[in-house]
């Protein structure tokens, strides 16, 4: 059985384009594990990644406008909506020490892809506690163990610890896979070169 890592922040549009074909070829290869892996991806870039502020002060426009473009060309092949959230770049360190919750709770797929949504489609601010709620209403799960947990410092621990171990394996951005161990992908795109390795 063939298994794929894939290191996720709701904080990227790309991710997640990332994270709906994942589950496209998880539809078509059932029998590839996934294996979701969040992290925080400020902290991978104020450690090995840097010049993604610098893009973002300092923006070449026509590059810039062609990737406005680029995303809403992957948005509509994949078959989601991303808008411009008026808060980017949001805080989502609630929301992936979250993910860790839902994880426990075999419910990440539908936890993370109403955090996407709530951010990209709906322009929702994820750092807020009232649109978390929001959110585990819409999913099924407990209000009051979530925020228990996430204030934690297991679950504080468990999400420093794959954003440095996803620094240590060569990543610099979401998303970012390996399949079978060793063999990494980054970004959305290069979901179709993993199927054609599978």
């Amino acid at each position: 059985m063939s298994k794929i890592e894939f290191f996720f922040d709701c904080s990227s549009p790309w991710t997640y384009l990332g994270f709906e074909s994942m589950e496209q070829l998880r539809s078509r290869h059932p029998d590839v594990e996934v294996d979701y892996k969040p992290f925080l991806v400020g902290g991978v870039f104020n450690t090995v990644n840097p010049s993604v502020y610098n893009n973002r002060d300092t923006p070449v426009p026509v590059k810039q406008a062609y990737s406005k473009k680029d995303l809403q060309d992957w948005a509509a092949f994949v078959g989601v909506e991303i808008g411009q959230p008026p808060v980017f770049p949001v805080n989502s360190v609630k929301a992936m020490r979250g993910a860790f919750v839902a994880l426990e709770q075999d419910c990440l797929v539908p936890y993370a892809r109403r955090v996407f949504q709530r951010y990209w489609g709906d322009l929702a601010d994820i750092s807020q506690v009232e649109e978390l709620k929001t959110i585990l209403k819409d999913v099924g799960m407990d209000e009051v163990s979530f925020f228990e947990k996430i204030n934690d410092q297991k679950y504080k621990d468990m999400l420093r610890e794959n954003t440095e171990e996803l620094i240590w394996r060569g990543g610099f951005g979401s998303p970012t896979m390996y399949l079978n161990g060793n063999d990494m992908y980054f970004g959305n795109d290069r979901i179709g070169l993993i199927e054609a390795k599978l």
